[in-house]
């Protein structure tokens, strides 16, 4: 099963994006999941012989396959087959501060809590403000 973005298969993510916040739909009873999905996870290697500082980078993470953190919809997944899914990116965002109040922005506006018609269980935010979230808002409020 693909992601989309805006109607349009995903391939790749942008250079600049630093995970995105997506919408899992159940098309058998329209049960959803609102999450949040890093694009790369970092990597510490030991230093090379000789050296004293570890040698850190990126790499590509699980986002092709990953499902989401709710137990009740990987066994629905499990159990009816991801072609009963649709996977469905929200928000390209190129922080982790901006997709984190967006995540925890999307989940509060859709009351995910209040109805079982949303997988998720939990809302577990922790965001700061920076003049880069504060940006990323204002670009996001003039489109």
């Amino acid at each position: 099963m693909e992601w989309t973005y805006q109607g349009k298969i995903v391939q790749q993510l942008p250079a600049d994006c630093e995970g995105f916040v997506y919408l899992i739909t159940n098309t058998t009873n329209n049960r959803k999941y609102v999450g949040k999905k890093l694009a790369k996870f970092k990597t510490t290697k030991p230093p090379l012989k000789g050296k004293k500082n570890k040698r850190r980078g990126t790499k590509e993470s699980d986002w092709r396959d990953y499902w989401g953190s709710s137990d009740h919809l990987n066994a629905d997944v499990k159990e009816l087959g991801p072609d009963k899914f649709t996977r469905e990116i929200l928000y390209y965002c190129n922080s982790r501060g901006l997709m984190s109040y967006l995540e925890a922005r999307e989940q509060f506006e859709r009351r995910v809590l209040e109805s079982d018609e949303y997988y998720n269980g939990i809302i577990n935010v922790r965001v700061g403000s920076s003049k880069i979230l504060k940006e990323a808002l204002q670009n996001l409020k003039a489109i």
